[in-house]
């Protein structure tokens, strides 16, 4: 064989080796779009379903209970969130980074390293449940009532650390659907009805902070039974470790990953509900509760962002443990985008519409409107950077997440005091949306810095202007027309809401929508 004809058989190879490979990317990508897809449209499914019954159980303690007594049951469940958060001693999220590798490594170890999950939580649980005993009668000692609220809720810590974490590990073993189940449908379907007997019954704030914690531990054994289940499944394929607890090597891998990311977890509750407890301390009960209930809209709106990251953080980690960045940085492109498309809709009618959402809740939470829209204004900004966080610490990189979490609680924290003597409420949300875009932008840094991921601003503004150009500028229009009536609000969906979906449709190759396309089209293929 000649030389030149070697050569030429050897570049034709090549090419045909890279357009092999190139093929291979093609149908990896579209794969992951698909796998995203199906995960997050089951997730938003359950996360839209959490959310409404969010909006119902804030509905129903702020009618049922009025705002004064709605203050004192949301600084208790704010108090049990913020210890809560350190009780699972970042075991939630240790599970979806630590899981799907032990699966590809040696699948035989998840039980062993699930029963090890639990039995920290647990111990972690019942120190931290003595201290709040002892701490609630100092910290509210000019008012009992939360105080004794408290002190019951906290009763209840161990069982909502157990239920969060098996549920967590649900998710990480890729059972998203039994997630939604106990987390998205059964425990927020199980609040309502617990409060309004209450409340009904006659009951005082402290009796319904128990009845608001008390389906954690019902839904803690369902949980439980499905994670049995599960792990069943995997022995059954992989056999079963002869270890009932996991290795030294992993509790050390667990507590080093778990540690900072239980300070990050607990500092993250506390930026959440610090400004509501702040609230009560320095102003009212009654002003906790108008603020609290601006919060809850708003935090119930952040169940998109959690539906997307209950199926992208164990890709995530998947991803950056086989070293696949160029798939790892497509993964959090889509999602980003999707979370603006998607995410962002709820603030703006939130944030063009703050009185009529707060009217749902009684008259007297009116007066929290222009706070509601500066809470909205903030959460939008923070979207532009999706699940950031995710990224961050399925990098492995805990330790920096929990350091972002201490300078904005400081920030946030001292902002709060500046603010809020002077301008209330009002300036509780400057000093919260402050925060959270500081948050996001450290994170966006760092992992600029350590992943070398960076989104462009043409990929991020695309779905923004998307939706400011449909919903935005409808409820602009509304509100100038109409004012603050149910009948604007309405107008504005359904004119907004066209232009949405008439928009999403024409430009859904740039709005990467075409693996949901793909996966309604294989729906009703099914159907036929």
């Amino acid at each position: 064989m000649s030389a030149p004809r070697a050569g030429a058989e050897t570049a034709a190879n090549d090419r045909a080796h890279d357009a092999s490979a190139a093929t291979a990317a093609a149908e990896n990508s579209g794969s992951q779009q698909r796998e995203l897809a199906r995960g997050g449209a089951l997730s938003f499914v359950g996360s839209a379903t959490s959310a409404a019954l969010g909006f119902v159980l804030t509905i129903v303690i702020s009618r049922l209970f009025g705002a004064a007594h709605a203050g004192i049951i949301f600084q208790a469940t704010g108090a049990f969130s913020v210890v809560l958060a350190f009780a699972k001693f970042g075991l939630d999220s240790t599970s979806n980074y630590l899981l799907p590798r032990v699966k590809i490594d040696d699948a035989r170890q998840v039980r062993p390293v699930v029963y090890g999950f639990l039995i920290i939580a647990v111990a972690v649980s019942l120190v931290l449940v003595v201290a709040l005993e002892i701490a609630a009668p100092l910290l509210w000692t000019d008012n009992p009532e939360v105080a004794r609220s408290v002190r019951v809720i906290a009763l209840f810590i161990p069982f909502g650390s157990v239920f969060l974490i098996l549920a967590a590990i649900l998710r990480a073993l890729g059972s998203v659907r039994d997630y939604v189940m106990v987390a998205n449908i059964g425990l927020p379907v199980l609040r309502p009805p617990f409060i309004a007997v209450v409340a009904v019954a006659g009951g005082a704030a402290v009796a319904a902070s128990a009845a608001w914690a008390l389906p954690m531990a019902l839904m803690a054994v369902a949980a439980a039974v499905l994670v049995l289940r599960r792990l069943r499944r995997i022995e059954e394929v992989h056999g079963a470790s002869e270890r009932a607890l996991p290795r030294a090597s992993q509790v050390r891998e667990v507590f080093g990953f778990a540690v900072p990311r239980t300070l990050s977890a607990g500092l993250e509750q506390a930026i959440v509900w610090f400004d509501v407890l702040l609230a009560g301390w320095l102003l009212s009960d009654h002003a906790a509760g108008i603020y609290a209930g601006a919060s809850r809209f708003v935090q119930a709106g952040l169940l998109v962002d959690a539906a997307l990251r209950v199926v992208v953080s164990p890709q995530l980690s998947a991803l950056l443990h086989r070293g696949e960045m160029s798939r790892t940085r497509e993964l959090y492109l889509t999602a980003t985008m999707w979370l603006v498309l998607i995410g962002t809709p709820a603030y703006v009618f939130l944030g063009f519409f703050a009185p009529i959402f707060l009217g749902l809740l009684g008259p007297e939470f009116r007066e929290g409107g222009t706070a509601l829209a500066v809470l909205a204004a903030g959460v939008a900004v923070t979207f532009l950077a999706g699940n950031i966080h995710s990224l961050l610490v399925m990098s492995g990189r805990s330790g920096w997440a929990a350091f972002n979490k201490l300078v904005v609680l400081a920030v946030n924290v001292g902002a709060n005091f500046v603010l809020m003597p002077r301008y209330g409420i009002i300036g509780a949300a400057v000093a919260w949306s402050a925060s959270m875009v500081l948050d996001a932008l450290m994170a966006a840094v760092e992992v600029k810095v350590f992943l070398g991921i960076a989104l462009t601003a043409r990929e991020i503004l695309a779905p923004v202007a998307v939706v400011l150009g449909t919903l935005g500028l409808a409820s602009g229009v509304a509100v100038w027309l109409g004012g603050q009536s149910l009948w604007a609000l309405l107008g504005a969906l359904a004119v907004g809401g066209a232009a949405y979906i008439a928009v999403c449709w024409r430009w859904r190759a740039l709005l990467r929508l075409g693996a949901l396309g793909e996966l309604v089209a294989a729906k009703q293929g099914k159907r036929s």
